[in-house]
């Protein structure tokens, strides 16, 4: 008589157990999750990124693409630099008073070169740098060819040329070495995305390539540089780029007020 009672308490006690253990189970998984939750909420805090640029500027789009590429939040405040300058861009870059101005934890950086250096050090997911030294080093000479050289030749001294022919030839002689540099490779990065693609993609098609077709000028027709118009279409189908693509008639608008500014300078210097 007593063998089932003993059956009984050693189920109730075996489905007590289980019962518990189940529900310790439950708990720490959710102690587990909120955890999650707080260092997420944490990371995203400690993160705190803000970028100071404007819709029409090469140097603060490059910075965008990198930012969505690698995932890190951020928020965004838009200079309409060629009317006014706010009194925050002034007070985070008294020096150069131009975007963008990128803000993480407090630190303040200037210039899209060392801020997308910055960047890609700071969060080293989907890197955007070659990881070699000399690929490292290729990438910084060829970002600053063009936002120096091309930008140079290819538009300020091209507005202000008397011999419009002469200048669009020395822009097209040296955006030839360009298209030596992509030939043979899926993006100027290699496989991927990287630095240089984000400098030249921001500066070439989606900012001069624009004052150009104002100005009226083809300065890189298909048959010349095939290269660089393939690469110019792939980057195109990549998500990231073509949220910070301006928009293309108001960005041609823009470029001729900027051409506008060139010539009138150009004639009371």
């Amino acid at each position: 008589e007593l063998l089932p009672s003993v059956q009984n308490k050693l189920l109730f006690f075996f489905l007590f157990t289980i019962k518990h253990r189940f529900l310790d189970s439950i708990n720490s998984q959710r102690r587990t999750e909120e955890k999650a939750r707080r260092r997420d909420s944490m990371a995203e805090k400690e993160e705190d990124v803000l970028l100071i640029g404007a819709w029409a500027s090469p140097f603060s789009r490059r910075v965008e693409m990198a930012l969505k590429l690698k995932g890190v939040p951020y928020d965004y405040s838009d200079e309409d630099y060629l009317v006014t300058k706010s009194p925050l861009l002034l007070q985070l870059n008294p020096i150069y008073k131009k975007v963008p101005v990128f803000v993480h934890k407090g630190k303040v950086l200037l210039e899209s070169h060392l801020i997308l250096e910055y960047i890609d050090q700071t969060w080293t997911r989907n890197p955007i740098l070659p990881q070699d030294p000399y690929g490292k080093a290729m990438a910084r000479f060829w970002a600053k060819f063009v936002d120096e050289q091309v930008t140079l030749i290819g538009f300020r001294s091209l507005v202000k040329s008397e011999e419009i022919d002469v200048a669009i030839k020395e822009a097209q002689e040296l955006i030839t070495y360009l298209e030596k540099e992509i030939t043979g490779k899926m993006f100027f990065g290699g496989e991927t995305i990287g630095f240089l693609d984000m400098v030249v993609g921001s500066m070439i098609p989606f900012c001069l390539v624009r004052g150009w077709e104002g100005m009226g000028i083809d300065m890189i027709p298909n048959e010349q540089f095939p290269e660089l118009n393939r690469w110019i279409e792939k980057i195109k189908e990549i998500e990231i780029v073509r949220e910070c693509i301006p928009n293309r008639e108001k960005n041609i608008e823009h470029m001729m007020k900027i051409v506008g500014r060139i010539k009138a300078a150009s004639k009371t210097a």
